[in-house]
């Protein structure tokens, strides 16, 4: 069966928030389940998110909920293993639209890196309601 796998001893870190306001976009909003709150990025070329575990993990499908002129066209989740670099997982498509997305082929790690490139914005903003990583510990 598979849950979600972002606990509160899961290590997130983010690109950049906007205006630096982490009070009202910051990273913790990605996993708060709050319909009200977001993690908006500042501008920029490419914005990420990165989650490091407790524990080994199968990630199986990644959810995130985009706010619509503010996703991503292209998006790539890495990930690895203890000491291991970070590897490519696959890349993803994300539709411009608020619905949850993004299923992948199962892999272990304990560590992720999703990437957004090509943001929908002119600016290079991303908006996220969601991100969840769902699967099964190992």
């Amino acid at each position: 069966m598979t849950h979600s796998l972002v606990c509160p001893e899961t290590v997130s870190r983010v690109s950049s928030v906007l205006n630096r306001n982490t009070r009202q976009f910051g990273k913790k909003h990605l996993f708060d389940q709050d319909e009200e709150t977001c993690w908006n990025s500042d501008q920029g070329p490419s914005q990420w998110v990165t989650l490091e575990f407790p524990q080994c993990i199968c990630v199986s499908q990644l959810q995130i909920q985009f706010q619509g002129g503010f996703s991503s066209r292209q998006g790539r989740l890495e990930g690895s293993l203890g000491s291991e670099a970070l590897s490519k997982i696959v890349d993803f498509y994300p539709e411009d639209n608020n619905s949850l997305q993004i299923s992948l082929p199962p892999a272990e790690v304990d560590r992720l890196k999703v990437t957004f490139e090509d943001t929908t914005d002119f600016f290079g903003r991303v908006v996220i309601y969601h991100l969840r990583v769902l699967g099964k510990k190992v």
